[in-house]
């Protein structure tokens, strides 16, 4: 019988050798990439920055896909091996056109890191009606791996890497209402079923790649300092998820848990590289290993939820991401 994620059965640490303050420079450490293509979308601020600069350093070509070209270039000027182009994964006519230049150059697709991500929005709506962070966290994921799944199979030997969130824990993927038509929108619901989708989809898609030797998964980057993700979050929001006291100001216990962008990228760069991980497919990562499940101790604090990681779930999902983003997946 083929071995699959579904229920959480892979889902325990397996001893990497690294934990939650690990750095890019450390996971990298002793990889050669010369010759593999990676694709990072939004490789070009916060932990895909740091993702960008650290494969490309191990002598990867880095095609950065980023929205704000202008400001992309400035932030990977200096920075060796890597290409740019213009992606906004919140649109479909964007993504397709995308995947259509990069499947013309007829080249093969590595790695394919799926890392832009949106947070603490207010609702806003894509142009086919899809709540933003569903399309952006989610749809916009499977649309561009779906194109993109010929370069992945011409590697003969690829990942796909979904940077999710221990958010995925705030929320299951409601399937009777995902773009908040008939319920009352809220930011961290939203975000919540978005990640679980990423997770649902990342475990799917290996079960359904593997043959084709794409392997799949999906991780949290920890919480972090000093990135753009929460530019829209209002003061309010922070002290609401207890983040912030009455005054606004940082509490020390939420600050001694905030991880370096170093660190936040490390579990990306492990997902992508690490030969731990060249027979085992479809979990759920953090702190530079396999998590654990989420128990009731956990929750809020580390671990994946069983829902995210339930098969009748994710096979539900496939079919309806499907429908909803018009792409049939070139793949049973």
């Amino acid at each position: 019988m083929r071995q699959n994620n579904y229920q959480g059965a892979l889902q325990q640490p397996i001893g990497s050798g690294f934990n939650a303050t690990a750095t890019t420079n450390e996971v990298i450490k002793g990889i050669d990439l010369n010759g593999k293509i990676i694709i990072v979308t939004g490789g070009n601020t916060g932990i895909g920055l740091e993702t960008t600069k650290t494969l490309a350093s191990a002598g990867a070509t880095v095609i950065v896909a980023a929205r704000d070209i202008e400001k992309a270039t400035k932030n990977l000027d200096g920075i060796k091996n890597v290409e740019l182009e213009v992606l906004d994964v919140m649109n479909p006519d964007s993504i397709t056109a995308f995947s259509k230049k990069f499947l013309a150059s007829n080249r093969p697709l590595h790695i394919l890191i799926n890392n832009a991500g949106i947070m603490w929005v207010p609702l806003r709506r894509d142009s086919r009606g899809f709540e933003s962070q569903l399309a952006t966290n989610y749809l916009g994921q499977f649309h561009l791996t779906a194109m993109l799944f010929p370069a992945l199979k011409k590697a003969n030997g690829a990942r796909v890497i979904n940077v999710s969130s221990l958010g995925h824990q705030m929320a299951p993927f409601n399937f009777e209402d995902p773009n908040f038509l008939h319920r009352e929108y809220e930011t961290l619901q939203a975000y919540g079923q978005s990640k679980t989708a990423s997770n649902l989809f990342a475990m799917e898609l290996d079960n359904r790649a593997k043959a084709f030797n794409v392997r799949a998964y999906s991780l949290h980057p920890g919480s972090i300092g000093g990135t753009e993700l929460g530019r829209e979050a209002s003061l309010e929001l922070f002290q609401k998820m207890g983040f912030l006291d009455e005054n606004g100001a940082m509490l020390p216990e939420v600050a001694a848990r905030l991880k370096t962008i170093p660190q936040g990228a490390a579990t990306t760069v492990w997902c992508t590289t690490s030969p731990l991980l060249d027979t085992i497919g479809g979990v759920y990562c953090e702190d530079t290993d396999i998590a654990p499940l989420a128990n009731e101790a956990s929750v809020g604090s580390y671990g994946v939820e069983l829902y995210s990681l339930d098969e009748s779930n994710a096979k539900k999902l496939w079919d309806l991401s499907e429908q909803l983003t018009g792409i049939n997946f070139p793949i049973l």
